[in-house]
């Protein structure tokens, strides 16, 4: 089994480790935070080999040449972004496979809040390194994409066995729920989450990485094919206009 590290860092990203015990490769998810990595990296006995770039942005991608200078790792990143992702090695995309010794990752395409954005799913351990595209109770606020590329990425999650851990790069699950509960007020399994929510806050504790098969029953922007939710948009039958709608009020809350 894979062992993954995380930490927080900045204000509020989580880093994350990935380490295969049997082969001793480490990936860098993101790099937000050169010297903590290394820091985190030097306290577990592990060498970073490979950064895995969801997304350009400087709290994802940042850091990327300090590692590479420390450590001689190998950058990997979204071929839709590769003129923007410092040190790239290979340009990936939907479909690729990369590997941190025997253990296989598949690339997931999940543009809308960059052009080029990808998720890394690892199936054999039921985990997505997600990146910005979905957070617990919330999604990526879409600055280069549209409503319709966002929810055809919200899809593509929603399509991951329900059992799949979603790891995500921000502690946003406080307020995001705040707002979830101003969509769907009658929904008990939200309730639920969010009292559980509260309580982990209050006691210091993260709230990711979550599960799907939670988000799926409460995460409003992974719901907006639900025909309640749809008629409570004021968009019955259209899933993307039904998101729109929400992702709107989000912005505004």
């Amino acid at each position: 089994m894979l062992k993954i590290h995380q930490f927080p860092c900045l204000n509020d990203n989580y880093g994350y480790l990935v380490h295969d015990p049997v082969s001793g490769a480490t990936a860098a998810i993101d790099t937000p935070d050169a010297s903590k990595y290394l820091a985190e990296a030097a306290n577990q006995g592990w060498a970073i080999t490979a950064i895995w770039n969801t997304h350009w942005h400087p709290d994802h991608a940042g850091g990327n040449l300090q590692i590479k200078q420390a450590t001689g790792c190998t950058i990997i990143g979204p071929a839709g972004e590769a003129d923007k992702i410092p040190g790239l090695d290979r340009a990936v995309s939907g479909g690729d496979t990369v590997r941190l010794g025997d253990m296989a990752a598949q690339v997931i395409d999940v543009p809308g809040h960059t052009l080029g954005h990808i998720a890394f799913h690892m199936p054999s351990q039921a985990v997505a390194l997600v990146g910005d595209a979905v957070f617990a109770l919330g999604c990526g606020r879409v600055f280069e994409g549209d409503a319709a590329m966002m929810w055809n990425s919200m899809t593509a999650i929603k399509a991951l066995p329900a059992e799949t851990m979603l790891y995500c790069a921000h502690e946003y699950t406080q307020s995001n729920a705040r707002f979830a509960e101003t969509i769907e007020t009658g929904n008990a399994a939200l309730k639920t989450y969010i009292a559980e929510i509260d309580d982990k806050r209050a006691r210091g504790e993260r709230t990711v990485p979550m599960d799907l098969e939670r988000e799926l029953a409460t995460n409003p922007f992974l719901r907006a094919d639900d025909p309640d939710l749809q008629a409570m948009m004021g968009h019955p039958g259209d899933p993307v206009a039904t998101f729109a709608e929400v992702r709107g009020r989000k912005d505004r809350f």
